[in-house]
């Protein structure tokens, strides 16, 4: 009687330790696969979006932040150069410092000799200029930060469909089985919509605040050179 009890108690352990390995086995991998097809295409899409969201990211972030680096004398070597008439010097300065605030300068420079509201003009359409090109691909990341949470919910509504139609077939004897395709698709596609989603508005926001950082420093250097222009000689 006591070997048939430990014996019982060895195969339940034993059915337990399998039970509990499977479920550790079970990987994000099977869990796409076992979604069918639709939430595998769904999933595709979403890789896709977080791809081009990461490109787009670092690629703007390395070019904002060459923008951003300015050297802190650079002002006052310019500021040097137009007082005593070395305007090709300032230019040669401005294209060695090679970033926005400087060739919205070197566009003040270019317009020395002609009316103060011309220069101003000139520098507000490079200005205009610049920070297009800054914002370049950046509002493609809100896109994907809007549009990626859709898509999973999406990917849900196309799993409930699933689960709902294997119901409506089983006449009346539902097995969980049946329904893990639709609720698989309906979780997965959920969960990976929503991490695409955020991670891309992160990157768009810290995006936007760096940008803003740099459109600042323009406009500081464009105030601070038309002010050396009103400076009595």
């Amino acid at each position: 009687m006591a070997n048939s009890i430990q014996d019982t108690i060895q195969n339940t352990s034993q059915v337990l330790s399998e039970t509990v390995q499977e479920e550790k086995t079970l990987s994000i991998y099977n869990l796409i696969m076992d979604g069918g097809l639709g939430g595998q295409i769904i999933i595709a899409i979403l890789l896709v979006l977080l791809a081009v969201a990461l490109y787009i990211y670092f690629e703007r972030f390395f070019a904002i932040k060459a923008a951003s680096q300015t050297d802190s004398n650079f002002m006052n070597q310019i500021r040097d150069h137009v007082s005593h008439g070395k305007l090709d010097s300032a230019k040669v300065l401005c294209a060695q410092a090679n970033s926005p605030a400087a060739r919205l300068v070197e566009k003040g420079i270019t317009r020395i000799g002609k009316p103060l509201a011309d220069i101003h003009t000139a520098i507000e359409n490079a200005g205009r200029l610049e920070i297009y090109k800054l914002e370049k691909n950046v509002s493609v990341l809100a896109t994907i930060a809007g549009a990626a949470p859709m898509l999973g919910f999406l990917g849900t509504v196309v799993g409930m469909i699933v689960a709902i139609h294997e119901i409506a077939n089983a006449g009346g004897q539902i097995d969980i089985k049946m329904l893990s395709d639709g609720l698989y698709t309906a979780m997965t596609t959920t969960v990976a919509g929503l991490i695409v989603g955020i991670i891309a508005y992160v990157q768009y926001n810290h995006l936007v605040v760096r940008t803003n950082k740099v459109v600042y420093e323009m406009e500081a250097k464009s105030v601070e050179f038309l002010d050396l222009l009103n400076e009595p000689i």
